[in-house]
């Protein structure tokens, strides 16, 4: 089978991508309300993208209605968010985080979630999760007919729980993959977990 996107619509290109992409690392994102309240929700069109400056990159689109989602609002608005790596153990609640609430109301209260201060930084980070990183707004770029939101945020620094935090006999600091236990995003309501990890050498 060939598809040729310039025969798709939007909804088939996007549907098509996102089972073809896979798996993909899901953000999920804290950001401030313009009340105080906080906002959870998460992204899987996400990605690493600079080391100096440290990048991440977020791709937003928009509520069913139309309107903006209330993480680019946020983000915009207030330029700082925090991103986390979510383990299979919180996929149900992550992804009732991806219900559409009224701008303004919390995500983290109604999930029954808890947060906690996140030290140095001005937003907490949700307790759970074995990575959070705490990000400032670089810049957003808006791209194509439809006005997708690329957010660019600037790593600010990185909590990672202590347990999955491993120390070489070098002083290298070595993050175990397995013990995140981190959720790959499929397509449709597919959530993939981390099965045998592979380690081959690079030429050199």
């Amino acid at each position: 089978m060939l598809l040729d996107f310039s025969t798709l619509s939007k909804s088939a290109v996007y549907h098509t991508l996102t089972q073809v992409v896979i798996p993909r690392p899901v953000a999920w994102v804290l950001s401030e309300h313009e009340n105080g309240e906080l906002n959870l929700a998460p992204f899987s069109y996400f990605a690493p993208v600079c080391s100096e400056p440290p990048l991440i990159m977020i791709s937003v689109g928009y509520k069913p209605d139309g309107t903006p989602k209330d993480t680019c609002v946020n983000i915009q608005e207030r330029g700082h968010f925090v991103v986390h790596i979510a383990s299979s153990d919180l996929a149900g609640a992550m992804t009732q985080t991806s219900a559409v609430l009224p701008a303004g109301e919390s995500e983290v209260s109604k999930s029954g979630l808890e947060t906690t201060d996140f030290e140095g930084f001005s937003l907490p980070r949700v307790l759970g999760p074995s990575v959070a990183m705490a990000c400032t707004c670089y810049k957003i770029d808006t791209i194509g007919p439809g006005n997708q939101n690329l957010i660019f945020g600037q790593v600010e620094r990185v909590w990672v729980d202590d347990q999955v935090v491993e120390v070489s006999d070098s002083g290298r600091i070595n993050i175990g993959a397995k013990a995140i236990d981190p959720l790959g995003r499929m397509g449709g309501g597919e959530y993939s977990t981390l099965g045998e990890i592979i380690d081959i050498p690079r030429p050199k």
